[in-house]
């Protein structure tokens, strides 16, 4: 295995690395957006050119390393064991999210005093959104089996691929020797899909100067001062459930949060710029490969954690739920509160597969409710680009760690690696196909 020494990387000119050019363009894009927002609504397509590159191998990351890590389990135990505390972990931090969300709602006020006659709202801006379709627990379970995996994966089904891949892989697993020649071939493929991804992610400049340009462009500066307390009280939040939640668990799994943020320091202000957690996934799940988190527990806890562990869609939840209360002068009872934090427990489970889910399941929630006005989500539009960008970043943070988590709880980190990748002591590298068919 070759290694690259830190002395070789800083040999590389500044302007060259990936996060300052991100950065760059990310403020070459806001300068657009201010001085010649027409101009800079027209570069929408780079942002989302580059989505739709990164969900063109979506599905063939998650299926490849679910697959290959689900096959190379001597022991389906081992499965076992990953699913439940992924579960367990989901729900608990999840649910923390939401409590963090609301109590800071409460303490920073957003709302209050806007005094909004919910009758005075133009809501047309919220048929999209309010006549979405809500599903219950038995519909979303038996959504979970595909009727057929071409579909699943023509439709970038996170959880019907997952399925899938994991009956494959055991079956690949069970089979053993037999199985050899079709899990090599599945180890070049993914090598070769990584490979593209890494050619994508040379894009990811020209993507952030179109998203953050045509975001500052379309909405201008004053749309987020008009209700900068609201946007000011999001990020705070997210600031504060990552110093904390997040911190607290890392502490306990015995590494440094702030140089894992440094480690995918490129992948989370790419999750900014295009405020789809989804645009990093299939390098998150490698660079975590390569800091000795095993296969199974990142294919598994990564592409589930969109789903299951959605900590800034959460905290954007509550938060957004108090404020159109609070701004519109509604009266909300201890109940009341207990009510909106158990339903959206629920239905923040199954929105990451949706487009525009944050707040199409909001709006969904509101509704099937009945005692906050949904027409109080119009004051919310025009902020929730901005806002989407902080629960981006906290979904994509909070399911790193949760592998992390994970992978030391089922003792499958090679805390060597983890060490030495976080310290910048070598460029870690993955494995290859006979390394990790060894362990």
């Amino acid at each position: 295995m070759s290694a690259t020494t830190p002395a070789a990387k800083q040999r590389t000119p500044f302007w060259q690395d990936l996060f300052f050019q991100v950065v760059a363009a990310a403020i070459i894009g806001a300068l657009l957006g201010i001085f010649f927002p027409a101009f800079a609504e027209s570069l929408k397509p780079l942002g989302d050119g580059f989505i739709r590159l990164i969900k063109m191998v979506f599905a063939p990351i998650i299926a490849l390393t679910v697959i290959l890590g689900v096959a190379r389990m001597e022991n389906m135990k081992e499965l076992g064991r990953v699913g439940v505390v992924s579960l367990i972990y989901f729900e608990v931090v999840s649910t923390c999210a939401l409590i963090v969300g609301l109590l800071t709602v409460h303490i920073l006020q957003p709302g209050a005093g806007m005094n909004i006659d919910p009758a005075t709202l133009d809501t047309k801006a919220l048929s999209s959104y309010t006549a979405a379709k809500t599903t219950s627990f038995t519909d979303f379970m038996l959504n979970i089996i595909p009727t057929s995996i071409v579909d699943a994966f023509a439709k970038n089904d996170v959880l019907q691929i997952i399925f899938f891949a994991i009956l494959l892989g055991v079956a690949l697993s069970v089979l053993g020797k037999r199985s050899k020649p079709l899990v090599d071939v599945l180890e070049s493929l993914t090598d070769g899909i990584f490979y593209i991804v890494r050619l994508i992610m040379r894009l990811a400049p020209l993507a952030t100067l179109g998203a953050i340009a045509f975001t500052v462009g379309k909405y201008g500066s004053g749309s987020i001062l008009s209700l900068g307390k609201v946007v000011g009280a999001m990020y705070l939040t997210c600031i504060l459930f990552v110093a904390i939640v997040l911190n607290i668990i890392a502490r306990y799994c015995k590494f440094s949060l702030w140089k894992l943020i440094k480690y995918i320091k490129d992948e989370l202000i790419t999750v900014v710029a295009t405020g789809s957690s989804e645009s990093v996934l299939p390098q998150v799940m490698d660079k975590l490969v390569r800091l000795g988190v095993s296969r199974p527990v990142v294919g598994i806890a990564i592409p589930s954690g969109l789903t299951f562990n959605p900590d800034g869609q959460c905290i954007y939840y509550t938060l957004a739920a108090i404020f159109v209360a609070q701004a519109t002068n509604t009266p909300l009872t201890i109940l009341d509160q207990a009510i909106v934090l158990g339903v959206l427990m629920v239905a923040s489970k199954g929105s990451a597969g949706v487009t525009g889910s944050g707040f199409i399941t909001l709006a969904a929630v509101l509704a099937s409710i009945g005692k906050i006005p949904v027409a109080g989500m119009v004051l919310l539009l025009g902020v929730d680009p901005f806002m989407s960008r902080g629960r981006a970043f906290v979904n994509t943070l909070g399911n790193a760690v949760a592998a992390l988590f994970i992978g030391r709880w089922v003792d499958a980190v090679d805390y060597v690696k983890l060490y030495k990748g976080l310290d910048g002591e070598i460029l870690v590298e993955a494995p290859s196909a006979e390394e990790a068919a060894s362990k």
